[in-house]
C-alpha cells in the first residue's frame, strides 16, 4: 500500500509542477509587436558626443577590465577590436589577477596586463575604463579598481550587464543608465539609478552604460566619433559592416517571451544532441568577428564553439591580442566545423552566423540567439 501512496504522490507532484509551468508559460507575452525605434534629436546626439570627449589626453588611454573567470566574450573583445582597428587611442585589456581571462560563453585570451601592473605604469589612470559583464558582479578587487579610476578622472563605460558591476561601485547612484533587457529589473533594484528605455547608449556625468551584448559595437563607434570625429567613425563603420551606430533602440522588441522560454526549455532538454563546433584559430584573425561567431553558436543551447590550432601556442589577432586555442589539433571534423564566417566583417559575420543557426537548428533558435545578443534583425 505504501508504494502506491508514494507513486500517487509523485504523480501528483509532477502534475502540479506541469500545471504551474504551463500557467507560467501561458502568462508570458507572445512575440513582441513590430515597431520602429524612436528618433533621437541632433541635440541629444551632440550632447552624448560632448560627454564622451577625451577627459585627459589628446590620444586617450582606454582600459578594458575583466575578472579572470567568465568575463563576457563580446563585451571584452568587441570594444577592443573596434578601437584597436580605429587606432585613435591606446587600448589595453586588463585582468584583476595574473594569467589568462576565460571568457563566457567562449574563448580564452591573454590580457595585456593586470590592473596592478597598469597602475604601476599609469599612476594617473586611464581616460576611459570599459567594464564588461562579469560572472561576479560584486568582485571587490574589480569594484575598488573601477572606483579608483573614476576618482582619477576616467570616464566609466558599463557594457551590457557590466552596468550592474558599475552599479555595485555606487557610481551610477543618482544617474541615468540602461543595461541588457534581461537585467533591467536587477538594475531597477538600485533605487538611486534612473533607468532609461529606448536607448542603446546612455551617458550621464562621466558614466556611460549600454543595452545588450551587441550594443558594444555602436558604443565603440560612438567613442571613435567622440575622439576623432565623424569621418573617422564612418570609415571604421564601413570596415566592420555597419551603416549606422546611433543610440536608437526599441526596448519593447527585447523581452522574455513565450517562444524564447519554449526554445530555451526544448534546447536544454535535448541533452543527447549537443555539438562542439570547431573554429580554426589563425594568425591575424579578426577578434570582433571571432567573438560574435563563437558567442552566437555558444548561445544556442545546442552547441558550444571551441577554437583549435596546430599547437597550444596563443595566436595573435588582427588587433594584437593573444588568443589561446581550446584544442591543439591539426584539423576538425568537417561536419562539426562552424560554418565559415570569421573572415567576414563583424556585422556580416554575425548575420551569416544567425542564418547558419537558422539552417542548422531552425528559425526559433536563431531568434532565441538574436534576443540574447539584443541584436535587431
Amino acid at each position: 500500500m505504501s508504494w502506491r501512496i508514494l507513486a500517487w504522490s509523485a504523480l501528483g507532484c509532477v502534475a502540479l509542477l506541469a500545471a504551474v509551468g504551463g500557467t507560467w508559460l501561458l502568462l508570458l507575452p507572445g512575440s513582441p509587436a513590430p515597431g520602429t525605434a524612436p528618433a533621437i534629436s541632433k541635440e541629444e546626439v551632440d550632447a552624448t558626443l560632448a560627454a564622451l570627449k577625451p577627459p585627459k589626453r589628446k590620444r586617450p588611454l582606454i582600459a578594458i577590465v575583466g575578472i579572470n573567470d567568465m568575463t563576457e566574450t563580446t563585451d571584452y573583445l568587441m570594444p577592443y577590436g573596434i578601437l584597436a582597428r580605429a587606432d585613435v587611442a591606446d587600448v589595453l585589456t586588463l585582468a584583476t589577477e595574473p594569467g589568462p581571462v576565460a571568457l563566457y560563453p567562449a574563448l580564452k585570451v591573454q590580457p595585456h596586463a593586470t590592473i596592478a601592473a597598469f597602475d604601476a605604469t599609469h599612476p594617473d589612470g586611464a581616460d576611459y575604463v570599459i567594464v564588461p559583464a562579469m560572472s561576479r558582479e560584486d568582485d571587490t578587487v574589480a569594484l575598488q579598481w573601477i572606483r579608483s579610476q573614476a576618482g582619477k578622472g576616467a570616464i566609466i563605460i558599463g557594457v551590457c550587464v557590466g552596468a550592474k558591476v558599475v552599479a555595485n561601485t555606487g557610481l551610477l547612484d543618482g544617474r541615468k543608465a540602461t543595461t541588457h533587457w534581461y537585467s533591467v529589473r536587477d538594475l531597477q533594484k538600485h533605487s538611486a539609478i534612473r533607468y532609461v528605455a529606448d536607448r542603446r547608449l546612455v551617458v550621464d556625468r562621466g558614466v556611460a552604460t549600454t543595452t545588450g551584448i551587441t550594443a558594444s559595437m555602436p558604443m565603440a563607434l560612438t567613442l571613435v566619433e567622440a575622439i576623432a570625429g565623424r569621418a573617422k567613425a564612418e570609415a571604421v563603420a564601413r570596415e566592420v559592416g555597419l551603416t549606422g551606430w546611433d543610440a536608437r533602440h526599441r526596448s519593447e522588441a527585447f523581452q522574455f517571451t513565450r517562444p524564447f522560454a519554449l526554445t530555451a526549455i526544448a534546447n536544454t532538454l535535448a541533452f543527447w544532441n549537443r555539438e562542439q563546433l570547431g573554429i580554426a584559430l589563425t594568425p591575424a584573425i579578426d577578434e570582433v568577428s571571432l567573438a560574435l561567431v563563437a558567442d552566437a553558436w555558444s548561445r544556442t543551447y545546442r552547441s558550444r564553439a571551441l577554437t583549435f590550432a596546430a599547437t597550444t601556442e596563443a595566436q595573435t589577432s588582427r588587433g594584437g591580442l593573444r588568443i589561446l586555442p581550446d584544442a591543439a589539433v591539426a584539423d576538425w571534423p568537417a561536419q562539426q566545423t562552424a560554418p565559415a564566417a570569421v573572415d567576414l566583417p563583424p556585422a556580416r559575420a554575425l548575420d551569416q552566423t544567425l542564418r547558419a543557426i537558422d539552417s542548422r537548428y531552425g528559425p526559433r533558435t536563431a531568434d532565441f540567439v538574436a534576443m540574447q545578443l539584443e541584436y535587431p534583425r
